[in-house]
């Protein structure tokens, strides 16, 4: 069976799709700096799989993925036992727009150097099949909607570039003369839920900067008020609107884009994972407060730098490449998170 190395395995949609890769056969490399995700979501992957070769078919390793030295050695030790590294899925990285916008070079040297080694590593060992983990970021504020592919390339905070620079990289690494990669580009937009198991969720290390672990967190008390950025954008009840998918259809679409890769030749994808449905920030709270029987209060602030009114995702390519498309609905996205809530009050701590 095939091995995957996943960048970032310990990351909430990592640690959601290594489990699926698990219950799909495929043995995982899991490469994690723990930056912000903790070991103990691979513990839970474990507890789920169950089997008792688990240990056989699941490595961790903690490190850098700017380390050029440490992933050389990942990809030779695989190879010197006859079980080479067949694709990666590539997660690690840093995502908050806010600390982009304070920090830019942190997000160039993480996010795109660290990528450009691991793709140094990966060419040398003629490992050449690649699903990177892009976002809708890359758009910022789109003509259209809702947003196909062919919308135009224009981010406007650094994390947004960071990502757009990475896929140029992918871009031009595949239209080199002679190129055998196969690469697919995954721009998805607002994962939210967890495993329906409450074991596998969002752990944010310090205070989260998504909307979906605030809410959360204010529901279980764990934070007085949700602070929401701006009550005059244009939508109807002037908050943003956003398109939000459950974890788990996110972790099916990185194995469905896997599976096209291993099974076609020298294919280049460029694909967006939404559900094509966009909810309000007050919509999302309604629904949380609904299904929590709790109230989120929050407080209307200053629009933040970077965001942008509506995004939403149109996502017909993914389902004609790839069959795929998400099945969970907004409320099953609050009913899983406010489980993952209630049985892991601080996370993984």
């Amino acid at each position: 069976m095939s091995v995957v190395l996943v960048t970032g395995g310990s990351g909430f949609i990592g640690s959601h799709t290594c489990l699926i890769l698990l219950e799909n056969g495929f043995d995982v490399i899991v490469l994690d700096s723990f930056l912000n995700s903790s070991p103990r979501s691979i513990d839970r992957v474990k507890a789920l799989i169950g089997n008792s070769d688990i240990n056989k078919r699941l490595t961790i390793i903690e490190g850098d993925i700017r380390d050029y030295n440490l992933i050389d050695k990942v990809f030779e030790n695989r190879e010197q036992i006859g079980n080479s590294i067949d694709a990666v899925i590539h997660f690690a990285g840093v995502k908050a727009i806010s600390e982009s916008i304070n920090n830019p070079l942190k997000y160039w040297d993480i996010n795109v150097n660290g990528t450009c080694t691991l793709l140094s590593a990966m060419n040398k060992h003629n490992c050449k099949t690649i699903v990177f983990s892009s976002s809708a970021t890359v758009y910022g504020s789109p003509q259209t909607l809702p947003i196909s592919e062919s919308e135009k390339v224009n981010p406007e905070n650094p994390y947004g570039h960071s990502k757009a620079a990475i896929e140029q990289m992918l871009s031009d690494l595949y239209q080199t003369s002679c190129s055998d990669w196969k690469i697919a580009i995954l721009r998805y937009f607002n994962p939210i839920g967890s495993h329906a198991s409450g074991l596998l969720g969002e752990h944010p290390i310090g205070k989260p900067a998504n909307l979906f672990p605030l809410i959360s967190q204010v529901a279980a008390g764990r934070l007085k008020s949700l602070k929401v950025f701006g009550a005059d954008w244009d939508s109807p009840d002037g908050t943003a609107i956003r398109d939000y998918i459950h974890v788990m259809d996110l972790a099916d679409g990185h194995i469905a884009a896997l599976n096209y890769l291993l099974t076609h030749e020298f294919s280049y994808l460029k694909l967006n994972l939404g559900t094509g449905k966009g909810y309000s920030v007050l919509e999302v709270i309604s629904e949380f407060e609904k299904i929590s029987g709790k109230r989120v209060p929050f407080e209307v602030v200053s629009k933040r730098k970077g965001d942008v009114a509506i995004s939403v995702a149109d996502s017909s390519l993914a389902k004609s490449k790839l069959n795929w498309c998400p099945t969970r609905s907004l409320t099953d996205c609050c009913v899983d998170g406010w489980k993952w809530q209630l049985l892991n009050p601080i996370g993984y701590s």
